[in-house]
């Protein structure tokens, strides 16, 4: 950081106005709505080499972006993110030229026939930020297979902090395997990938559900791969794809012991449609809604190889009405009933891949485990709702 000779930062440049929309749209997901330090509502603006950094952070998680700009003074300073993002997005698309007054530490933008003076606050009070050193990552992953592992896991963590630990991820670095894995005591959701390039070591942090759902945002429809680093102290995960790096604070506890949570064996088993399991979840929801979330599922196994079975989905509520879809069904074991809080099951259909769903149990009392059907990379567990007989 260059400052100049009166110890104020100072910034002159010129950049891309849709290069900086961009970078201060990704950066303030992570600037703080509700924090009495006043900075952590700001932007920091950072000249770094050729290129202007910009960042924001409220101590949870942070995001930095860089962008290629004309620098003529080096410097750094922050400013109000609402205004400077709402400010920049309005203007034209043409090179947008900053300079920061020393006297009044004012960052003033000119962009065609508009400018603007916003009031900073020094950069020397922003927070600062670890970033990924010149060193290998701890593991290297698509962009793609990231964001969809966070898709198909977050969902399934809670929503409220009286368990900390149950509001995160457990993420595992295994040889060349990431295990993500979420749980709310309802349900489990735990994905396999392969990375790109593994870690030196075993390693198992758990990260913020919400963390990573801003991860997958930020990274988008991105095409580099994904570096991932774990600090040395296991405090914060870091993650860079391109032009962007994010970090989030991991939570300090002991993931339940996922491998005991899933059932190792099935009574009955029924295959079906996706896309038609989904569609009947979807529809039976609308009735549960009126009777706490309900949704029934019975399995009726066929008589022989041409009458393989079918399937009925529906729900009921006294006020609201009933409804019942048939869907047909490959069914392994006998006969078989269950019932799921139809939110919890749309959620989980929702988010796998295939056209076939399978749909394991052993009682109406005992968990039941939703797979897609030829890909063992995913499984989902969901808790019964106890409700005596269909």
């Amino acid at each position: 950081m260059c400052t100049d000779t009166e110890g104020v930062a100072a910034v002159r440049l010129s950049c891309d106005q849709a290069d900086l929309q961009r970078a201060l749209s990704q950066v303030s997901r992570a600037v703080s709505k509700k924090s009495t330090l006043q900075v952590l509502g700001n932007i920091l603006i950072a000249s770094d080499g050729e290129r202007l950094k910009l960042a924001a952070t409220n101590l949870e998680i942070a995001i930095a972006a860089w962008i290629d700009a004309e620098i003529a003074e080096p410097g750094s300073l922050t400013v109000r993110a609402d205004l400077l993002t709402e400010f920049v997005s309005s203007l034209p698309s043409s090179p947008v030229q900053m300079e920061l007054d020393r006297r009044s530490l004012a960052l003033r933008l000119t962009c065609g026939h508009s400018k603007a003076n916003i009031k900073g606050i020094p950069a020397e009070d922003f927070p600062e930020i670890a970033t990924i050193g010149e060193g290998e990552p701890t593991a290297r992953i698509d962009a793609s297979t990231l964001r969809e592992m966070v898709a198909q896991v977050a969902f399934a963590a809670a929503t409220d902090d009286s368990r900390p630990v149950l509001a995160g991820v457990l993420t595992e670095f295994t040889g060349d395997t990431l295990t993500m894995a979420a749980a709310d005591g309802f349900r489990l959701s735990v994905r396999t990938a392969n990375l790109l390039a593994p870690p030196a070591e075993p390693i198992a942090v758990i990260v913020p559900a919400r963390a990573l759902q801003e991860l997958a945002r930020i990274i988008g429809d991105q095409a580099e791969a994904v570096d991932l680093t774990i600090t040395p102290n296991r405090s914060q995960l870091l993650a860079r794809a391109g032009a962007i790096e994010f970090m989030s604070r991991l939570i300090d506890g002991n993931f339940p012991n996922v491998r005991q949570i899933i059932p190792p064996e099935f009574g009955t088993r029924m295959v079906v449609s996706r896309d038609e399991f989904l569609a009947a979840a979807r529809r039976a929801k609308l009735f549960a809604q009126s009777s706490n979330d309900v949704v029934r599922i019975q399995i009726n196994p066929g008589d022989s190889q041409l009458d393989p079975g079918f399937a009925t989905v529906s729900a009921q509520a006294a006020e609201a009405g009933d409804n019942e879809d048939y869907l047909e069904a490959r069914i392994e074991g006998p006969a078989a009933h269950i019932a799921f809080n139809g939110r919890y099951l749309s959620d989980v259909l929702a988010v796998i891949h295939g056209s076939e769903i399978a749909l394991e149990m052993t009682t109406p009392n005992a968990a039941g485990v939703i797979r897609p059907v030829g890909d063992d990379s995913y499984t989902h567990v969901i808790m019964p709702m106890v409700i005596g007989n269909l």
